[in-house]
């Protein structure tokens, strides 16, 4: 005997173990996955345009720092050596005090180092490093590692290699341009 409504004799005539129909709903571990995968790119454009934005030319001078009315840099004095394959540096060293009251964790300055030949001075960009040892010679680390606490002081040094020929051999001019603070 059949069954006379179309649906019954499709359930009549489908296998007793197969896998029930499935129910279709809108796809939303699909779509989560996407916009995960969209927002992580994002970001990552963020990123690339943040760290390609032109940054100021090496030989430019830059204006001081805001903090650095508060660290005055004195004793400036500065020595060179050669070494035995004709190599010269040269030394610039000096006293710095925090007269501020946030620690400082960070220093670059700009040096100047002015010539009588009417060219444009050659101007170099460094980090601030502390003297913390001088015997049996005098080792240097950065601010990073031994800040600068308020009403702190010490002293530092300056290491240059590649001073051009027409430097006037005077003292340079020291700037400090950027300071990290905490």
């Amino acid at each position: 005997m059949e069954p006379k409504d179309p649906k019954a004799k499709q359930l009549s005539e489908a296998p007793l173990f197969a896998d029930p129909l499935p129910k279709r709903s809108f796809p939303t571990t699909a779509v989560a996955i996407a916009a995960v995968a969209v927002t992580l790119l994002a970001i990552f454009f963020v990123l690339l345009s943040r760290r390609n934005q032109p940054s100021p030319a090496p030989k430019t001078l830059l204006p001081a720092a805001a903090y650095a009315a508060n660290l005055p840099l004195t004793g400036l004095q500065m020595s060179d050596s050669t070494s035995i394959s004709g190599g010269k540096q040269i030394y610039l060293e000096g006293h710095i005090a925090n007269h501020g009251d946030r620690t400082v964790t960070g220093v670059t300055v700009q040096v100047v180092f002015a010539n009588d030949v009417a060219m444009p001075p050659q101007i170099e960009t460094v980090p601030l490093s502390l003297i913390y040892m001088r015997q049996p010679y005098i080792d240097s680390h950065p601010l990073r590692s031994s800040p600068l606490g308020p009403g702190a002081e010490g002293d530092f040094r300056l290491i240059f290699d590649d001073i051009s020929d027409n430097w006037n051999q005077q003292l340079p001019m020291v700037r400090i341009i950027q300071v990290e603070t905490r």
